[in-house]
């Protein structure tokens, strides 16, 4: 059986960033980009936490973090401290900023999953995101290995 989900979830990612962006301008938002949005969100989840985390949360590479993470702490958004527990680690932290932001991005959010599910039912949006989740974690399963 010929499938397209793996190009068409490519395609979703790309138009999806694309909008975003466009959502973040005309709201005016300029404090943050998508990309640095998806580091936000996890640190706006749980802040203090590991470099490692914030890469495995946002499927990021850690070489192409370091650089987003150089920028966004020159912008002011974020801080890193080494952890007092293993010097190892750097640990990651929100900005008073940064904090201060998280209802422009939830806001770009709604928007965002308003238009993904334009059209859906709650069933079948339900249903979706457990397929989803399966793919992730069958992608996930494949790293490990």
């Amino acid at each position: 059986m010929a499938t397209n989900g793996g190009f068409l979830v490519t395609k979703i990612k790309q138009l999806g960033d694309r909008i975003f962006e466009k959502v973040l301008a005309e709201k005016g938002i300029d404090a943050f980009n998508g990309a640095q949005g998806r580091i936000l969100y996890v640190l706006w989840q749980q802040d203090g936490v590991p470099i490692k985390t914030v890469s495995d949360s946002c499927g990021l590479a850690i070489t192409s973090l370091t650089t987003m993470l150089e920028r966004m702490e020159r912008q002011g958004l974020i801080r890193r401290e080494g952890d007092s527990r293993d010097r190892r680690r750097t640990l990651l932290f929100l900005t008073d900023r940064a904090k201060a932001l998280q209802q422009d991005y939830d806001a770009v959010s709604e928007q965002m999953g308003a238009l993904y599910y334009k059209g859906f039912t709650d069933d079948e949006i339900r249903q979706f995101e457990e397929y989803l989740k399966r793919i992730q974690w069958n992608l996930e399963e494949k790293l490990k290995s």
